[in-house]
């Protein structure tokens, strides 16, 4: 399996520039070592933007959807450091999602990773894993180019608890339901190449996805894993 357990929180979001340099500094000396010191996440991640609409993603991985629902994350979201006050205020246009994983396939990590956000009616949910899961992204996973591909599905009440964290931020979440990765390993023109075609928006609507994905390819930039600190 590629992802490090069966629980993630996904969050995409820009920043305003007066607040980059505390983000930055924020981020690796805080935040991220905060969040992997909870009990049950095993890694966190950063990437910025290479052509996507919101300029970074973040991604917490954890052993299971309990563990993203539990009271240990809840307690630091409803606790949050001054740094972390004084940094979240700059954040703007915030998609987050708690989700389980509900497919991963690959053979590890990738420094790029292609990331689509979609909807899918709910009459359709299983039958949109089932179809995907059985061939377009194991196909995906075994390309050259690609690390490692995801499928992600957002607990829609657990994403939309106003946290005293949440509340610190100047604009309310988006929630994106359904979230799709692929992690990439070579050049990033023919990575992003081969995403689009894989999984574009004809594709996805065939296995019950309505109405366009927001697509984004990002680069990694920082990764930190539990048993780092």
């Amino acid at each position: 399996m590629s992802l490090n357990g069966k629980g993630a929180v996904a969050i995409w979001h820009d920043i305003e520039p007066q607040g980059r340099d505390a983000f930055y500094a924020w981020h690796g000396e805080e935040h991220m070592p905060e969040r992997v010191g909870i009990p049950g996440f095993t890694r966190g991640r950063r990437y910025i933007a290479v052509d996507a609409d919101l300029e970074f993603f973040n991604l917490y991985e954890a052993r299971s959807p309990d563990v993203v629902r539990g009271p240990d994350y809840q307690d630091r979201l409803n606790n949050p450091t001054l740094w972390t006050v004084s940094t979240v205020k700059h954040f703007r246009h915030v998609s987050r999602s708690i989700c389980r994983v509900a497919a991963t396939f690959g053979r590890g990590q990738g420094g790029l990773v292609a990331t689509w956000r979609y909807d899918v009616p709910d009459e359709k949910s299983q039958d949109h894993i089932a179809g995907l899961t059985a061939r377009e992204l194991p196909e995906l996973a075994g390309n050259s180019l690609v690390a490692g591909v995801h499928l992600l599905v957002a607990d829609a009440d657990a994403s939309a608890v106003d946290t005293v964290e949440r509340q610190a931020r100047a604009e309310k979440n988006r929630i994106p339901r359904w979230i799709l990765m692929a992690e990439g390993w070579g050049d990033c023109a023919d990575f992003a190449a081969l995403c689009r075609s894989a999984l574009s928006d004809a594709i996805l609507a065939r296995a019950g996805a309505c109405g366009p994905a927001e697509f984004g390819l990002y680069q990694l930039q920082v990764s930190l894993a539990a048993s780092d600190e």
